[in-house]
């Protein structure tokens, strides 16, 4: 009995082991699926806060994308917006040189504001006025730029406002060049009252930027520029740190930023406009109103650590793609009766990790190619776009939709696969006979179908 009882005991105890070690693992496999499948929490500590593709404008997160609030020196966006687009109409050159204007001489000198010293008897490129405004947020070189295109920064700050519009921001209100309050200009304020300040939202924000790095690619270029001298081997020569300390070489470095606008005056706490690309994947963010000039690129930190973790770029749609329920259009006056259609380019988006079967194509058909019976008339040529496919998420999750209404980025163009010539007159006309008798034969069965 007593080894019996010592064999039993010991079973016992290698079975309340085993039985701990199975219970041990079952909680760390179940604690790790729910981790896995928990929709991930964000919270990110500013007024207003978003985070879209660089690509596309697909929005991955916001908050209080909508309310108004003061950019400060993201406002240079517009301003560098507006100075390249210039640059590209020839209004302007790169080489070409100005003098400078007492105002944006005085504001110059002002050194409680980021600023590089202008003298009024000396003259500096379009170049030089530029980096000082994109590296070093340079407000005095930035209102100098803004006269130089417009003639002043009243008329410049017209200019501002309907680009706004013509870009598609939602809202937004200049005053100025620069994003400084009114008050801080000396009487010399361009529009607005002495105490106005510029406005805009998030999302506006984050379409400027968008427009800008999309347009004009070359803006990065100098924005990821850590540190330059500023007329370099000069008496007026100063060394300016890029206010951008998420730069890779700098305090807050994150690998992959190259952009794009910090921004802070009193009323708007500190600000950032934050783009960065790993592979071949770009993110924009805007974070506004944080506490700090830390808390800024903390907050922005976390939006990027988001978006690489929680999305992944994927091609949804391969070229030449075909809708199961739409593989073909019907084609009236044609030698065919209808016409395979299918994409005319592969699309790839930022999607949800894991949930690429979520997102499903769904065909919008432009109706200026069809008639009311939704045909499309012959001649049709291989190639003629007939409409697009678009993707809609049918996941669990919120979607956001796009930065633009009407983007066309996160499209894919549908075309005729193959040519449809025109039939001849002879062939319509014994398409219409067959047509006519064949409603005559139809109206008789249905005839003697009704005496019986």
């Amino acid at each position: 009995m007593g080894l019996e009882v010592q064999f039993l005991n010991s079973k016992i105890k290698q079975l309340l082991v085993l039985t701990l070690i199975f219970s041990f693992f079952a909680t760390s496999l179940l604690g790790f699926s729910n981790s896995a499948s928990a929709a991930p929490s964000l919270d990110v500590k500013a007024e207003a806060a978003i985070l879209v593709d660089g690509d596309t404008g697909k929005i991955l997160y916001q908050k209080n994308v909508d309310m108004m609030l003061p950019p400060a020196s993201m406002t240079k966006m517009m301003t560098e917006y507006l100075l390249l687009e210039s640059i590209k109409k020839n209004k302007i050159s790169w080489d070409q040189k100005t003098r400078i204007t007492e105002h944006a001489h005085k504001i110059s000198q002002n050194r409680g504001l980021s600023n590089v010293p202008l003298r009024v008897d000396e003259q500096y490129t379009v170049r030089e006025l530029y980096e000082a405004m994109a590296i070093y947020s340079a407000n005095g070189a930035t209102i100098a730029l803004a006269e130089l295109i417009s003639g002043s920064e009243a008329e410049f700050v017209k200019k501002m406002n309907a680009k706004a519009k013509e870009l598609g921001l939602k809202d937004y209100h200049f005053v100025n060049s620069t994003g400084l309050n009114n008050k801080d200009l000396m009487g010399q304020h361009a529009a607005g009252d002495a105490n106005e300040e510029n406005m805009m939202s998030a999302r506006s924000t984050a379409i400027l930027a968008f427009r800008l790095i999309n347009d004009y690619p070359e803006v990065l270029e100098t924005a990821s520029i850590p540190v330059k001298n500023f007329r370099d081997g000069t008496d007026d020569e100063i060394e300016m740190d890029n206010w951008n300390w998420m730069l890779p070489e700098l305090v807050y470095g994150y690998e992959g930023v190259d952009g794009l606008k910090t921004g802070s005056t009193d009323l708007a706490g500190f600000a950032f406009t934050g783009t960065i690309k790993k592979g071949d994947t770009r993110l924009l963010s805007v974070v506004m109103k944080t506490n700090s000039y830390k808390a800024r690129f903390d907050e922005t930190k976390k939006l990027f650590d988001y978006g690489f973790d929680n999305f992944e770029k994927a091609e949804i749609l391969p070229g030449n793609y075909q809708m199961k329920d739409q593989k073909t259009l019907p084609v009236v006056k044609g030698k065919e009766k209808e016409v395979k259609v299918s994409t005319k380019e592969p699309l790839s988006l930022v999607i949800k990790r894991g949930e690429k079967e979520n997102y499903k194509p769904k065909f919008v058909v432009d109706k200026k190619k069809i008639n009311k019976d939704g045909e499309l008339t012959a001649p049709v040529k291989k190639g003629d776009v007939v409409g697009h496919l678009k993707i809609e998420y049918k996941g669990k999750g919120e979607d956001y939709g796009y930065l633009l209404d009407g983007d066309t980025k996160g499209k894919t163009e549908v075309a005729a696969a193959k040519s449809v010539e025109k039939a001849n007159w002879l062939v319509l006309a014994l398409r219409g006979v067959g047509s006519f008798f064949g409603g005559i034969w139809s109206g008789t069965v249905d005839m003697i179908k009704g005496l019986f």
